[in-house]
C-alpha cells in the first residue's frame, strides 16, 4: 500500500488537477425569475407542481438558462429538470416537497442498491450534463409526517423495510456529468436527502444537509449517497443527520456485481467538511459491490457515532479498497472505525467473499468510545489495514486483535 499524499490516490495514481482546482464560476447564461414565470412566493399552502414545471419547460424551450426563485416559500411535488436548465435559489427561498407522496410520481428509478420502481425525488436531474444547483437558499423535504408515518408502521411491524413507508428523497440526480452542487441548505428529508447515480466529475460544495434525530427522528436520511460515481469532490459541507452522512452504494445481492446498472465508486476526495450528528461520517455501505480510491481528509468531528465503517453484507461479493481517512479532529460518540458483517434483511444463506483492503487510517485526534470494533469477521477479509500516528483519548482502551490490522504510533491521553 502507497503512503498518504496531498497528491495521490490511496493506490498510488495520481490525483487529477481537477480534484485540487478552484470550482467553475456559474456558466453565463440568461437567468428566468420563477415568479415572472407565473410561481407566486410565499403560498406555502398552495401546491405549485405544474407551474414550477411548466417554468422548467419553458427555460428548456428558450434553449436553456438558470430558473431563480427568489426569497419566499414555494411548496411542490415531483419536479423533473431538462438537459442545460439549472436551478438557482436565492437567499431567503425555501422550495419543499409535499406531504403527500401522491404528490411525487412513481417511476423507474434507483433506490436501496437497486434499479426499482419507487417514488420521484423532489428534484430530479437525468442526463443533465453540466446542472448546477446553486444559490443561499433552501431545498427542504418537509419530512415530519413521513418520520411520523414510518415509526408508527416499524411499530406495529418491526420487520418493515424502509421502502415499505413510501417517502420521497429530496434531490436525485442520475446518468450526468460535470454536476455543481454548491451553496445551498437541504434540510428535513423524508429519506435519502441527496442521491447521485452514475454522476462523473461531480462537485458538493458549501452545503448545509440536516435532518433530526429528536424530538422525531428523520429515518434513514442519508446526506449523500453515491451509487456508481466516479471522480467526486465533496469540500467545505456541513452534515448532520439522523444516520450516515456519506454513504457509498452501488448494488446489493449474490449478482450484484453482474449487473449491468450496478457498479464501482472510485476517486472521491472528501475534505475540509465538518461532521455534526450521524451515525456514521463515511460508510462503505452494505448495498456496494466496490470501492476505490476513497480519501477522507482534513475534517472535523464532532458527535457523530463512529468515524468510519465497512459495513459488510454477507450475501453480496464486496471489496472495499485502497482508502484513505486522516487529519480528523473532534469526537465520537462509539468507535473511530468499525468493520462489521451487517445481515438486516439478508436475501440468502451463502457467505459470498466480501474484502476490505489496503486501508489507511491516519493522524487522527479523536475522543471516542473505543479505537476500533470488530463484528462478524468470519464473513469477510480483512488485510492491510494500518491505523498510524493517531492520539485517542478513549473510555475503552482495548486495542483490535486481528492479523489484517496494523497499529504503530498510538497515543492516549
Amino acid at each position: 500500500m502507497h503512503d498518504s499524499s496531498s497528491t495521490r490516490f490511496p493506490d498510488g495514481t495520481p490525483i487529477p488537477e481537477w480534484f485540487h482546482g478552484s470550482v467553475s464560476e456559474e456558466p453565463d447564461i440568461r437567468e428566468y425569475s420563477a415568479v415572472e414565470l407565473g410561481v407566486r412566493p410565499d403560498r406555502p399552502d398552495l401546491l405549485q407542481t405544474e407551474k414550477i414545471q411548466q417554468a422548467i419547460e419553458a427555460v428548456s424551450r428558450e434553449g436553456g438558462g438558470r430558473l431563480v426563485f427568489p426569497s419566499g416559500v414555494y411548496s411542490s411535488g415531483s419536479l423533473f429538470f431538462r438537459p442545460g436548465v439549472h436551478l438557482h435559489l436565492k437567499k431567503g427561498a425555501v422550495l419543499q416537497g409535499s406531504t403527500e407522496i401522491e404528490d411525487f410520481a412513481l417511476l423507474p428509478t434507483r433506490m436501496e442498491g437497486r434499479s426499482v420502481n419507487y417514488f420521484a425525488a423532489l428534484i430530479n436531474a437525468d442526463h443533465c450534463d453540466g446542472f448546477t444547483i446553486s444559490g443561499e437558499g433552501v431545498l427542504d423535504g418537509n419530512g415530519l409526517p413521513y418520520w411520523r408515518h414510518f415509526w408508527l408502521r416499524r411499530k406495529f411491524n418491526p420487520d418493515c423495510t424502509n421502502m415499505d413507508e413510501m417517502r420521497p428523497r429530496i434531490l436525485y440526480i442520475s446518468n450526468s456529468r460535470n454536476v455543481t452542487v454548491r451553496g445551498i441548505g437541504i434540510r428535513n428529508s423524508p429519506f435519502w436527502s441527496t442521491h447521485y447515480y452514475r454522476c462523473g466529475f461531480l462537485t458538493l460544495e458549501n452545503l448545509r444537509i440536516t435532518a433530526p434525530a429528536e424530538p422525531v427522528g428523520a429515518p434513514s436520511s442519508d446526506a449523500v449517497d453515491l451509487d456508481n460515481c466516479e471522480n467526486v469532490r465533496i469540500r467545505s459541507c456541513f452534515f448532520s443527520v439522523n444516520d450516515d452522512a456519506i454513504a457509498l452504494k452501488g448494488g446489493k445481492g449474490a449478482d450484484a456485481d453482474l449487473r449491468e446498472e450496478n457498479g464501482e465508486n472510485c476517486n472521491i476526495v472528501i475534505e475540509n467538511c465538518s461532521f455534526g450528528y450521524c451515525h456514521t461520517c463515511l460508510t462503505c455501505g452494505s448495498e456496494t459491490i466496490r470501492n476505490r480510491n476513497i480519501v477522507m481528509e482534513n475534517c472535523r468531528v464532532d458527535g457523530a457515532g463512529q468515524l468510519f465503517r465497512l459495513k459488510m453484507r454477507p450475501d453480496t461479493p464486496q471489496r472495499n479498497e485502497f482508502i484513505r481517512v486522516s487529519g480528523i479532529r473532534g469526537s465520537c460518540t462509539g468507535e473511530a472505525f468499525c468493520f462489521s458483517s451487517w445481515a438486516q434483511f439478508r436475501e440468502t444463506s451463502e457467505v459470498l467473499p466480501s474484502f476490505g483492503e489496503h486501508i489507511l487510517l491516519e493522524n487522527l485526534d479523536l475522543t471516542c468510545r473505543r479505537v476500533c470494533f470488530l463484528a462478524g469477521e468470519e464473513e469477510f477479509q480483512l488485510n492491510d489495514i494500518r491505523i498510524r500516528d493517531c492520539r485517542f483519548i478513549v473510555s475503552e482502551t482495548e486495542l483490535p486483535d486481528h492479523k489484517g490490522i496494523r497499529l504503530s504510533d498510538i497515543t492516549f491521553s
